[in-house]
């Protein structure tokens, strides 16, 4: 059990409750084929889900732009598939990607639950790196908008998790203090050891199954949040 004196659970969103890599696969279906982008969908995925994860480290470390990441990681993919694209029609996807990814839906299993089980006991806020105009939709559209009471995402914060200033404004936004909340997330880098760097509590929620670590208490299963809190 975690301290007694908790008030206020941080979710991270993607990879932490929305299933970020299912709705994102579902999207690429859609506008590939769309698109008439003749290239195997598992293929593209096989090497989009590690590249994407690439370049969203070097937006973390503000290396690169917005749209930058939204092109680049797209041109690297189709680069590395050996399969020509032009500029037009890659601008084109990223942006298709963007107004479709949102409106899919897939949760993690067990999120409404634990949800539930959190909501009367603790304040739910949730603090993200995901872009401010789809993080709103992505919570609306999952009907899981109206569990939290502060969304602080990195356009808001002018930075992006592991930076302190993106906890640091959400806990005033939450008027708590470290001392009494919990980072729930996925990252050990932006979301564990952004948060404990600060003062939270933190739990991690392994969804990729990467390497154990001694930075605080892992979870494979949302459910297993209901051990702690």
């Amino acid at each position: 059990m975690y301290n007694e004196q908790i008030t206020d659970v941080f979710f991270d969103l993607d990879h932490t409750l929305w299933d970020f890599e299912k709705n994102s696969a579902l999207t690429f279906d859609k506008i590939l084929d769309k698109n008439q982008v003749g290239v195997d969908l598992q293929d593209f995925l096989e090497v989009y889900v590690p590249t994407n994860l690439a370049f969203w480290k070097l937006y973390r470390e503000e290396k690169i732009s917005k749209s930058e990441l939204r092109y680049q990681r797209l041109k690297s993919v189709f680069d590395t598939l050996g399969h020509t694209v032009s500029d037009d029609m890659i601008n084109h996807l990223a942006e298709e990607y963007i107004a479709h990814l949102s409106s899919e839906n897939h949760l993690f299993p067990n999120t409404i639950e634990v949800l539930d089980y959190l909501k009367p006991k603790y304040h739910l806020h949730i603090i993200t790196n995901g872009f401010q105009e789809i993080q709103e939709k992505k919570l609306k559209n999952a009907n899981i908008h109206g569990y939290f009471q502060q969304v602080v995402n990195s356009e808001m914060a002018g930075v992006k998790k592991p930076n302190p200033i993106i906890f640091e404004m959400a806990l005033k936004l939450a008027k708590t203090d470290s001392r009494k909340a919990i980072m729930i997330g996925d990252s050990l880098e932006a979301d564990i050891q952004g948060a404990l760097a600060v003062g939270f509590h933190a739990l991690h929620f392994n969804s990729d199954n990467g390497p154990m670590h001694d930075f605080c208490h892992m979870i494979h299963d949302l459910h297993e949040i209901k051990t702690y809190l």
